[in-house]
């Protein structure tokens, strides 16, 4: 998929298409070399993740990826679950010489193993860098508190189900059955209860009794994102300034863009400026948003008089509509 993307031209359907079919591919490929179906996919999937600014080119691809892939997570998450509901009677039934109650037993043992074994390796991979490497004695110190939530918050879930039910019915040479399939199948069940139910719901009783509190110098979240901007903008003017000399006096759109750049740069510093003061304070900055949201109301009254007098074509109507939504969700988040 990556180097169809990479050298191919590719529209978004196909892109759709390749992207639905992946898992798939890698599924089926690792299975016939013999090795985990399930650790490809995951593999593959943390790879086109970190590849993805290259394998999808255009943002209306990646909007449409993000749309598709946050059903299909929410839908896949709950046929799971109903899986595991069909399954577990007949899973139980499949023990054998094994009880329920000794399967349950097991599986405590496994958890308390699991849950052990996080906080072990936690616990090292968050001091010992820092005794390495004076580069990352310059972040702030994880504490004990820190790495107490990241241990406790490690539940299990489909990748642990989807990984035992991997696990093939038969042996090599196609006529033993695979030892203790179903045993460890409802071992894995337990263990996605208790962590799932027992872990999840305890998580918030832990952040509160050992008072973890917020790191007081995290930068906000309105400076990071004018920082961020700003970045973007001083590397778009640099690359107009060194490339694009001639078309700035030749092209008057370019020539433009760049005013606008030098503008926003501007307001961008002066923001920064103003968020760094003391006398900056929340009140001011939930009041500027919530003037930014009752001008993107009005804008949006305003798109759709213009739909409903046809003073422009839908399309273009639309994208606008959009950029609305997408402003808007740069203030409230995905929650609102």
């Amino acid at each position: 998929m990556y180097v169809i993307h990479r050298f191919l031209p590719t529209t978004p359907a196909i892109d759709a298409a390749l992207t639905v079919m992946t898992p798939y591919i890698l599924f089926l490929s690792a299975e016939q070399f013999h090795f985990s179906g399930v650790m490809a996919v995951v593999t593959g999937g943390l790879f086109i993740s970190w590849r993805s600014h290259e394998i999808f080119k255009t943002g209306s691809t990646r909007l449409n990826m993000l749309g598709v892939w946050t059903t299909l997570i929410f839908v896949m998450n709950a046929v799971v679950f109903v899986l595991i509901g069909l399954e577990l009677p007949q899973i139980i039934e499949s023990l054998g010489k094994y009880s329920v109650w000794q399967g349950i037993k097991y599986g405590a043992i496994v958890s308390l193993i699991i849950i052990l074994l996080r906080f072990l390796w936690v616990f090292p991979s968050a001091h010992i860098p820092r005794w390495l490497s004076s580069k990352a004695r310059q972040d702030p110190s994880p504490g004990w508190k820190g790495p107490v939530v990241i241990s406790w918050a490690g539940m299990r879930g489909v990748v642990s189900l989807a990984t035992a039910l991997s696990i093939p019915f038969y042996l090599d040479d196609k006529g033993t059955l695979f030892p203790q399939r179903d045993l460890i199948i409802f071992i894995t069940f337990v263990v996605i209860f208790i962590t799932l139910v027992f872990q999840g719901l305890t998580l918030p009783f832990i952040i509160k009794l050992i008072k973890l509190k917020e790191i007081d110098d995290l930068v906000p979240e309105e400076e990071q994102k004018t920082g961020i901007q700003l970045i973007l903008d001083n590397t778009a003017l640099q690359l107009v300034n060194e490339k694009y000399t001639a078309e700035l006096n030749d092209n008057e759109l370019v020539a433009f863009y760049k005013s606008n750049l030098e503008s926003d740069i501007h307001v961008a510093n002066k923001r920064l400026e103003s968020l760094e003061c003391d006398e900056t304070e929340h009140q001011e900055i939930e009041k500027y948003h919530q003037i930014l949201l009752d001008i993107y109301a009005i804008q949006r009254k305003e798109l759709f008089r213009m739909r409903k007098e046809k003073l422009f074509s839908d399309e273009e109507i639309r994208k606008s509509e959009l950029q609305l939504d997408l402003n808007e969700l740069k203030i409230t988040g995905a929650g609102h």
